[in-house]
């Protein structure tokens, strides 16, 4: 009858709970392997009004690679700014049509991807 009964297991609330109690809070030690992929994560921090607006709010942009995840991404913000992030947020931009003076009459940008890095309160990035 333990399939239908109505109890909850009190032991697989146990773990959860202690899981989601320790926050990452340490920074990683950064071997060559990771970063390597720091480097093809982050591709440069992303200049523009917007961005800068958001530096103020603990809010960073950057400009990263498409085949990055949130870990990657994460990951190589505590390996070259030395900072843990709160959240990390991807978007992509896609690539836009543009009118030329030639024959095709059209071109087309590149699709771009950037990444909205949250950090705690008083934690900053320095870019230069």
């Amino acid at each position: 009858m333990a399939l239908f009964s109505r109890n909850p297991k009190k032991e697989t609330k146990a773990k959860k709970s202690s899981a989601a109690a320790t926050p990452r809070t340490k920074t990683r030690e950064a071997t060559t392997a990771i970063r390597a992929r720091a480097a093809v994560a982050l591709t440069a921090p992303w200049i523009s009004e917007k961005a800068l607006i958001g530096t103020e709010k603990g809010v960073y942009v950057f400009a990263v690679s498409h085949v990055a995840t949130k870990g990657d991404i994460a990951r190589a913000i505590e390996t070259v700014y030395k900072v843990v992030p709160r959240s990390v947020r991807i978007v992509n931009l896609p690539g836009k049509r543009v009118s030329r003076r030639t024959t095709s009459g059209v071109a087309l940008r590149p699709r771009r991807r950037k990444a909205y890095v949250y950090l705690k309160k008083g934690d900053t990035i320095q870019f230069a």
